[in-house]
């Protein structure tokens, strides 16, 4: 007997008839007599006896009955262990991004799909670039989220997004700012430099190199963290990706991209032999829309 015929067979024995089996599976009445008769012909016996217009189980059946109760019972509690899954009951989710993905896109993430998996936990962490294929293959986390993936990583890797380079300032300092600033705008400011800040420090050097610009560098740093509290402080005005910029945002600081646009993107980093789950695929699309929301 397939896992059908036991189900058919299983429903058909505790509800007494065809008719209740067929209401209590959802499914028609010929489907339920058809996949029954299927299954006494696999089996070379009968299994009920019609008896003055009633299903009446034969020997043969109180005697499978036993064993089929146990597995029906099994494909149940499968069945639920995998919604169970599904909607993550129980489970961790580890999280690794960049701190400047963390600082908002995490968070807000984490709002927005607690609601619909509220079972679900998280473990999330903040890991500089270059450590996190190293989290992923000393199993401390699950997904990595990236500006990059690493050349020749043995990793996979999902598409998240994209993000942009934007100048984050002291409104008095620009009072008559254009909706974008050019790189060429910034000199004669005091500038925080984040050259050495990984992917997206790079992205910014090489179109300074481009352009053959030299800026006033007040102050360098290798954290977007500290760029963006020494600039509400007053110390000058730095150039930061736009989910740090949001993030950092307060009365008196303003945002502009850049002109030409300096973009990059984003990716969801995996072990190749550990993909994501269906909650953790889940989650990365919520990941996906508040990173298209900024």
């Amino acid at each position: 007997m397939n896992l059908r015929q036991i189900e058919i067979f299983h429903a058909v024995y505790t509800n007494g008839s065809v008719s209740a089996a067929a209401r209590a599976l959802n499914v028609s009445q010929p489907s339920v007599s058809k996949t029954l008769r299927h299954a006494e012909s696999t089996l070379g016996f009968r299994l009920f006896e019609r008896t003055r217009g009633r299903l009446v189980a034969t020997d043969d059946a109180h005697a499978l009955f036993a064993e089929v109760r146990e597995i029906q019972e099994r494909v149940l509690a499968l069945r639920e262990g995998a919604r169970n899954l599904r909607r993550g009951a129980g489970m961790m989710l580890r999280v690794s991004a960049l701190p400047s993905l963390a600082l908002g896109v995490l968070p807000e993430a984490v709002a927005r799909f607690l609601p619909s998996h509220p079972n679900v936990q998280f473990d999330l962490q903040t890991v500089h670039h270059d450590d996190l294929v190293r989290k992923l293959h000393e199993r401390e986390t699950d997904i990595a989220i990236a500006v990059e993936v690493p050349r020749n990583a043995p990793v996979g890797s999902r598409w998240l997004g994209e993000g942009e380079l934007v100048v984050l300032y002291r409104e008095e300092d620009m009072p008559a700012a254009p909706s974008r600033l050019e790189l060429a705008d910034l000199k004669g400011h005091r500038f925080i430099s984040v050259a050495s800040s990984g992917p997206i420090g790079e992205i910014f050097v090489c179109e300074q190199q481009r352009l053959g610009l030299a800026l006033d560098n007040a102050i360098s740093t290798r954290t977007f963290f500290i760029a963006t509290a020494l600039v509400r402080a007053g110390v000058g005005l730095t150039v930061v990706d736009s989910f740090t910029a949001q993030a950092a945002l307060a009365p008196g600081l303003a945002v502009r991209p850049l002109k030409p646009p300096l973009t990059f993107d984003l990716y969801a980093m995996h072990l190749l032999n550990r993909p994501p789950t269906a909650v953790a695929t889940d989650f990365l699309k919520v990941v996906s829309a508040v990173i298209d929301s900024i």
